[in-house]
């Protein structure tokens, strides 16, 4: 299933789509570790991480909408067992019915990749958004 990392970028990004929470938890690992720009320091472990998600894909489907995700500037460093990725990850938000594009932010991501039994599973993730030091507020469309 996701034998290779960018695999793991592409489940990631057809899960999200999907709204399919059991597909984008299932290259997560059990130990996961989260550093998340939206509401919480960090998140750990799987079974709270599946909470979040599943609470995300529920207020995208309230809203009736979807999400297109495009990871850009991607880099990959991997070895045998563990792998060190980092991109610019835009979130496009659209209308389910009109197909209408709502908004759009790009987040900076790092995710840290274990590797068992030639399955690669996100084992640490951090989003972050630039701080305006002005205002305080995150930047989010800068790219």
């Amino acid at each position: 299933m996701n034998q290779t990392v960018t695999g793991v970028l592409d489940l990631y990004k057809e899960a999200t789509h999907e709204k399919n929470a059991e597909k984008f938890l299932s290259f997560h690992a059990e130990d996961v570790h989260i550093y998340d720009c939206w509401g919480s320091w960090e998140i750990t472990g799987i079974a709270n991480w599946s909470e979040v998600v599943k609470e995300w894909f529920s207020e995208l489907n309230d809203g009736g909408e979807y999400l297109q995700v495009e990871f850009h500037h991607t880099k990959v460093e991997e070895s045998d067992t563990v792998a060190f990725v980092h991109s610019d990850g835009l979130f496009a938000a659209y209308n389910e019915q009109s197909g209408e594009k709502l908004r759009q932010i790009t987040n900076r991501f790092t995710f840290g990749m274990r590797k068992t039994e030639e399955c690669w599973y996100i084992t640490h993730q951090h989003s972050s958004l630039p701080i305006d030091m002005q205002n305080g507020k995150g930047m989010f469309n800068l790219k």
